[in-house]
């Protein structure tokens, strides 16, 4: 029988499996370890540097995302040498871009100018889209930091807005590469990657194009999986607040996976739509049309009340009626032309309970086997 194997994280021992790393340890023992560029599911990076925690005997300061745990290691999450490399990376992180949120420094600007100067190129007054709703300043508010400790980074690359449903602000951007490996790991989609080197460092895409001309099929999992304004939806950028909306739960109804999703609601109106994450199948992920496919659901277009066709014009009914008609009309057809006269088609993008529904109803009310499915047509 093996032995075995402990891992002592501030001074408690915990058993793990071999294989799995300090953070994975701490995360399932309740132990909060800080991190931009973590990415459950994917390969850890180390990239960001705020998962830094203290082993003894060792050298560096380790990133506790990408270090395999080992039996007998002994592991400090908030030393003071641990939180002094937190707040440099921090500040680091907030001096590198337009991060105008209420922890962000002017870097010796007048912070009106700075504002100004932000309002310009988001081209909106309000703070940050991403405020609120941001790791980084989740971080900077915990440990106390501003970014005018170091110079302020220029803006190498402008916004790009032309995408349909999605908004690159790489000037908020902090190359934690999440949303590369949420691309490429998660949904493999291998749309995106990490460009140039250094300073000049940018996702980009399909040659440094915009998503609309690569490979990107807008699912959004990069949106979902970036940790600050970078990647925002379009419809909903500075029109979303956390603090403002109501999360209610539902099942996507575009096909018959099921997918969990969350509405994100203010004033009884969608504002944007979010994978339910740690919740199967879908675990957080979504398609183009369960991300962004919901505007049909306020259109003016909808039909409110069912309509019943009298004399070639359509006049609003009540449910009672409509459906009293239905089932008459199908009666009457049954009984004068046969049951096998009736066809009914079910759909991809109801769930598997109504399609179940919609063939009993056709085999043991109707008594035909007439059913067929869109996907053949």
């Amino acid at each position: 029988m093996d032995e075995q194997k402990s891992i002592f994280i501030n001074g408690n021992s915990f058993s793990f499996t071999p294989g799995e790393t300090i953070l994975t340890v701490a995360q399932r023992n309740h132990i909060d370890i800080p991190t931009l560029c973590y990415l459950k599911g994917a390969s850890p990076t180390g990239a960001c540097r705020i998962c830094v925690v203290e082993v003894e005997k060792a050298r560096n300061l380790m990133p506790a995302c990408s270090t395999p745990a080992e039996n007998g290691m002994k592991v400090q999450t908030e030393s003071p040498q641990v939180i002094k490399s937190r707040k440099m990376s921090l500040q680091l992180l907030l001096a590198s871009g337009n991060h105008n949120c209420a922890v962000r420094g002017s870097d010796g600007q007048n912070w009106t100018d700075f504002q100004l100067n932000i309002q310009k190129q988001d081209n909106n007054e309000d703070l940050c889209p991403a405020w609120g709703d941001c790791e980084l300043q989740n971080l900077a508010y915990r440990y106390q930091v501003s970014g005018e400790t170091f110079p302020a980074t220029k803006d190498k690359y402008p916004m790009e807005t032309v995408n349909p449903f999605i908004v690159r602000d790489f000037s908020r951007c902090i190359l934690c590469g999440r949303c590369v490996q949420a691309c490429c790991e998660i949904q493999v989609n291998n749309a995106i990657s990490i460009g140039y080197r250094g300073a000049s460092g940018k996702i980009i895409a399909a040659g440094d194009r915009p998503l609309k001309d690569s490979d990107c099929v807008f699912c959004g999992e990069c949106v979902q999986a970036c940790p600050v304004g970078a990647l925002v939806e379009k419809d909903a950028r500075y029109d979303w607040r956390p603090w403002e909306d109501k999360k209610i739960r539902s099942t996507c109804s575009y096909c018959g996976v099921g997918c969990q999703i969350d509405f994100h609601v203010r004033d009884n109106q969608i504002i944007k739509i979010s994978g339910a994450e740690e919740t199967p199948p879908n675990y957080g992920s979504l398609c183009v049309k369960g991300r962004f496919g919901f505007k049909f659901i306020h259109s003016e277009d909808r039909l409110k009340t069912p309509l019943i066709k009298e004399n070639g014009k359509f006049r609003e009914a009540s449910w009672d009626e409509a459906l009293d008609l239905t089932a008459r009309r199908l009666s009457e057809i049954k009984d004068q032309h046969g049951p096998d006269s009736i066809g009914v088609f079910t759909s991809a993008r109801v769930t598997n309970e109504d399609n179940y529904v919609a063939q009993k109803f056709t085999r043991a009310v109707l008594k035909t086997n007439n059913i067929d499915h869109c996907a053949r047509l």
